[in-house]
């Protein structure tokens, strides 16, 4: 396969650059300052009601990822009746998605960033990603844009990503490389 020895002026640098950076593209400035994912906690008081509420939030997750949806949503509904908290409400809408029950995710979310402080950054960064698949889905870009650009600035590297697959001069500049990639094979 041949070689291309492509070498790009600072304006196409620059150009490329816009498009693969989606948060420069919402005029969004990226920092140092973005924390990666894994360094979001949430954080909570200590009190008896929340951590009640946590080990059935765990046992609720356990029993979606084990396909038990519906003991799963019993669960998370007790572990709510004792501490109304943001981490529930997001991992419920998850369980909720995974039982096709989408309207009702979207009010878990809505939900879940109303209360999420700014304490609960992982919470707040998964309930903005969970909620732009979901607005992605329905084909409400623009919400969905809005939702990625939270979590991306939270350090979601998965929104990151969806914003730069729904940015219509990504999709563009994607479809152009892949033809003179093929050109040139």
């Amino acid at each position: 396969m041949p070689q291309a020895n492509l070498t790009l002026s600072p304006h196409d640098q620059q150009v490329l650059d816009s498009i693969f950076n989606p948060l420069e593209l919402s005029s969004l400035q990226t920092n140092n300052l973005i924390p990666a994912e894994s360094d979001l906690k949430d954080e909570e008081p200590d009190t008896q009601a929340i951590k009640a509420s946590r080990e059935l939030e765990l046992k609720a997750i356990a029993l979606s990822e084990s396909g038990e949806l519906d003991g799963a949503l019993e669960l998370f509904q007790q572990s709510l009746n004792l501490a109304q908290r943001a981490s529930v409400l997001n991992n419920r809408a998850q369980t909720l998605r995974l039982a096709k029950r989408d309207e009702e995710a979207l009010d878990d979310l809505n939900k879940a960033l109303e209360l999420a402080n700014d304490q609960q950054t992982r919470t707040k960064c998964h309930a903005h990603c969970q909620r732009g698949v979901l607005y992605r889905k329905l084909d409400n870009l623009e919400a969905a844009r809005a939702d990625f650009e939270a979590a991306a600035q939270l350090g979601s590297k998965f929104a990151r990503e969806q914003l730069v697959e729904i940015n219509p001069y990504a999709a563009l500049c994607n479809q152009m490389l892949r033809q003179a990639f093929d050109q040139l094979k």
